[in-house]
C-alpha cells in the first residue's frame, strides 16, 4: 500500500510540476481568433491574413511540453525592402521542448542556421547568420541569395568568415526587426520595434507603423520572451544586477566586443585561416561574425557568458535558472550575439516534431494576470494634432481595450492592443480641438489618460 501511495504522490508531483512550469504557462495562446497582418512595399494600408496570430495549443507530460503554431505573430510583417519574395506564411509547426533542461558538460554545441529557438508568441528565433559567407578562393561573397555562387561545400558548411545577418540585412527587416525565409517569419534579434531604439537606425516604422513582442522598460526586469532549443528560457535586454536577484535593474550586458583589425586574416583565437576581405567602408568591422571577441568580465555580474546567458534569479524562476538575454547596447540597438549563442549552454533537445507520440495533457490555463493599474503606458505626442500612440511598456498578455472619449463621455473612436503587441493608434487628424481622455481597459479594470488635441 505504502509504494502505491507513494508512486501516486509521485505522478501527482510530476504533473502539478509541468502545469505550473513557466515552459508551459508562459506561451501567448490565441483564445479570441487573432489573425496576422502584413504590408507589402509601397502601400502602408495593413492587409489583413486568414491565419491565426500566436500560439494555438500547448500541450505537456511530465517531461515536455508541445507548442502547436503557425509562426505569425499579432504585430504586423512586412514589407521586406531588400527584394525578398517571401511573405510571412503559415509554418503549421509543432515544437517540443524539455521542461527539465540540463547542462551540456562536455563540448558546447554550436548553433545552426534555421530555428534555434522560439519566442512566445510562436515565432522562431535564428541566431547571427544569414547563410552567406566569404568565399576565400573567388574573393567574394557565397551563398543562397539570388547573384551569389554557392559556398564551397554546399549550404550550411562552415566558413571561414561569415555574415552577420543583423548589420548585413537591415534593409530587409521589418518594423519589428523580423523578416522571412522561405515564409518562416524569424527575428535574428531583441524583437522590439525599431522606431523604440534611443537611437534609431531604419526609417522602416515611419511608412509602415508597427510594433514588436516586448517595448523595453528600463524599469523594469525584462519579459520571458522565448526558449532556445536547449530548454532554457530567453529574457528580454534588463534584469536584475546581481544573479541572486538584488542590484536593482540594469541592461544585461554581451560579454563579446569588436576585435581591433584592420585586416581580416587570423580568428581571435589566433587560428591563421584564408583571409576574409579588408575592413572597410563595404565590409566595416561587424559585418562578420569572426569580427567579434569573447571577453570575459570575472566580478561584473551584469556582464554574459560566451552563450549569451548566465545563472540567475527571475520573476518566473525564484530559485533561478540558466538565462538567456536578448543584448542590445546603450542606445538599444541590437548587440552581438543578439539571442542564443555561438554555442548553446545546455543540451539541444528540443526539435520541431510532426507529431506527439505520448500522452500529453493540453494547457487551458492563462498567464499571470496583468493588472492594469500597474502596467506602465505612454500615450503620445500629447498634445497631439496627426496621429495618438498608446505604447504598453513591457510584453502585453491580454487584450486591451483603448477609447477615445470627449469630454461629455461620448466614445469617438475604439481601438485595442493585441496579446503580443505593444500599441494602438488614433487617428485625431479630423478631430476638434480640445481636451480628451483615453480609457485603456481589460478585464474589468481600467486607467485613462488626459490628452490635448490641437
Amino acid at each position: 500500500m505504502k509504494k502505491i501511495i507513494l508512486a501516486i504522490t509521485l505522478i501527482t508531483n510530476l504533473s502539478l510540476y509541468a502545469q505550473l512550469n513557466p515552459a508551459v504557462t508562459s506561451w501567448l495562446r490565441n483564445t479570441s481568433g487573432i489573425m496576422g497582418s502584413h504590408y507589402v512595399s509601397g502601400n502602408p494600408t495593413l492587409i489583413a491574413d486568414n491565419v491565426e496570430a500566436n500560439i494555438q495549443t500547448v500541450q505537456y507530460s511530465n517531461n515536455w511540453v508541445y507548442v502547436s503554431t503557425n509562426g505569425i505573430p499579432a504585430y504586423p510583417t512586412g514589407p521586406f525592402l531588400d527584394g525578398n519574395p517571401s511573405l510571412a506564411s503559415d509554418q503549421n509547426a509543432i515544437f517540443k521542448f524539455p521542461l527539465n533542461p540540463t547542462q551540456n558538460t562536455g563540448t558546447p554545441t554550436s548553433t545552426t542556421g534555421g530555428n534555434i529557438g522560439v519566442f512566445i508568441n510562436g515565432v522562431a528565433l535564428f541566431d547571427y547568420r544569414d547563410g552567406v559567407a566569404w568565399n576565400t578562393t573567388t574573393n567574394s561573397l557565397c551563398g543562397g541569395l539570388p547573384g551569389m555562387s554557392p559556398c564551397p561545400g554546399g549550404p550550411g558548411t562552415a566558413q571561414s568568415w561569415n555574415r552577420d545577418a543583423v548589420p548585413a540585412e537591415k534593409l530587409g527587416f521589418d518594423c519589428s526587426k523580423g523578416h522571412p525565409a522561405m515564409g518562416n517569419y524569424h527575428h535574428h534579434q531583441n524583437p522590439s520595434a525599431f522606431n523604440l531604439d534611443l537611437t534609431v537606425i531604419s526609417n522602416i516604422c515611419d511608412i509602415y507603423a508597427a510594433d514588436g513582442l516586448y517595448a523595453i522598460n528600463i524599469n523594469e526586469h525584462s519579459p520571458l520572451i522565448g526558449y532556445a532549443y536547449d530548454g532554457f528560457p530567453i529574457y528580454g535586454a534588463y534584469g536584475y544586477a546581481n544573479a541572486d536577484g538584488t542590484g536593482g535593474i540594469v541592461r544585461i550586458k554581451s560579454g563579446y566586443q569588436l576585435r581591433n583589425i584592420t585586416t581580416r586574416t587570423v580568428w581571435a583565437d589566433g587560428t591563421d585561416v584564408p583571409d576574409g576581405p579588408a575592413v572597410n567602408t563595404t565590409y566595416p568591422l561587424g559585418y562578420f561574425r569572426e569580427d567579434y571577441e569573447f571577453i570575459a568580465h570575472p566580478g561584473q555580474n551584469d556582464y554574459l557568458d560566451e552563450h549569451n546567458g548566465r545563472f540567475c534569479v527571475t520573476p518566473e524562476y525564484p530559485n533561478g535558472i540558466y538565462c538567456y538575454f536578448a543584448t542590445v547596447d546603450q542606445n538599444h540597438n541590437s548587440a552581438y550575439p543578439y539571442a542564443v549563442g555561438p554555442t548553446f549552454y545546455g543540451n539541444k533537445t528540443a526539435a520541431k516534431v510532426t507529431s506527439i507520440s505520448e500522452s500529453v495533457t493540453t494547457y487551458n490555463g492563462s498567464a499571470d494576470v496583468q493588472t492594469i493599474e500597474n502596467a506602465q503606458f505612454k500615450v503620445f505626442p500629447n498634445p497631439s494634432s496627426d496621429l495618438l500612440v498608446v505604447q504598453f511598456e513591457g510584453l502585453n498578455q491580454s487584450e486591451i481595450n483603448a477609447e477615445l472619449i470627449d469630454q461629455n463621455g461620448k466614445v469617438i473612436q475604439t481601438q485595442s492592443i493585441l496579446p503580443g503587441s505593444t500599441l494602438c493608434y488614433f487617428d485625431v487628424k479630423t478631430i476638434y480641438a480640445g481636451t480628451y481622455f483615453v480609457k485603456l481597459t481589460t478585464q474589468n479594470l481600467s486607467k485613462t489618460y488626459t490628452i490635448s488635441i490641437e
